[in-house]
């Protein structure tokens, strides 16, 4: 009689050494409801085809490098009235991605940018899509490493490879000539055909300033704002709840009685 230990070294070969995690159970199940060959080997292929979805959903999560992970379903849409709930819904579909348009995010601080752009890549990451999410501050110190040291063509390529690539924290401040060719070059490389998720405390209007060279900035910026969904946040922060003092206060809101 075959055992799972010899069953083994064949599975691995195939690479199918996850079946043996659930090899036993399965095996019990077939045996207690008397289950045909071909109904144990649909459960032993169902199980290896979750296995490898979890392990590829794993894979993509990491390299999207999102700083928390975060899920919609975390999100408290009931905290503020004016959030346009439908429309964030209709966004972490990923149609968008689909088809080569991008997102920009905007509004005041505490309304939730960051949470919803990380949700929406994770959803992006559940449906099978390369995200890279990343700040704009430390993605333009990446790209201003390669230009020192001849790397730049390399780190380029970095936000180049994701489907959705999300830059959190857009023109908070003025850009250098530098960072300016930067972002030209990258909005040029990826408004064609791959999506960008950008979130801002500033309006798209207010960007043009930041700009050293108001030419570069309206040849960029409107590639990017004429070919986006445009999601506006406002209303009251969602920050001051997370303060340690002040738990208690908020148990007692949400207390129902």
């Amino acid at each position: 009689m075959v055992s799972a230990h010899h069953l083994q070294p064949k599975l691995k070969r195939l690479r199918l050494g996850g079946m043996l995690d659930t090899l036993q159970v399965r095996l019990d199940q077939a045996q207690q409801h008397q289950l045909g060959y071909l109904e144990f080997l649909e459960l032993m292929l169902e199980d290896e085809i979750t296995r490898r979805e979890q392990k590829g959903l794993a894979y993509r999560i990491a390299l999207a490098h999102f700083e928390e992970v975060k899920t919609l379903e975390e999100f408290d849409f009931a905290f503020n009235p004016k959030m346009p709930a439908q429309k964030v819904r209709d966004l972490a579909t990923c149609h968008f991605i689909e088809a080569g348009e991008s997102v920009i995010v905007c509004g005041p601080v505490g309304t939730g940018k960051s949470h919803l752009l990380q949700a929406i890549g994770h959803a992006a990451c559940r449906q099978g899509y390369k995200v890279l999410f990343t700040r704009a501050s430390r993605m333009l110190a990446h790209l201003g490493g390669g230009h020192a040291d001849g790397t730049w063509d390399s780190r380029f390529r970095t936000y180049l490879h994701p489907d959705l690539l999300i830059i959190d924290d857009f023109c908070l401040r003025e850009l250098t000539p530098q960072q300016a060719e930067d972002i030209f070059e990258l909005i040029g490389e990826r408004h064609r055909s791959l999506s960008t998720m950008i979130a801002s405390n500033r309006a798209p209007q207010d960007w043009y300033p930041l700009f050293p060279n108001p030419v570069l900035a309206e040849a960029a910026l409107d590639r990017l704002i004429n070919r986006s969904h445009h999601l506006i946040l406002e209303g009251r922060s969602y920050r001051p709840l997370l303060r340690p003092d002040r738990a208690p206060t908020l148990a007692k809101e949400n207390d129902p009685e």
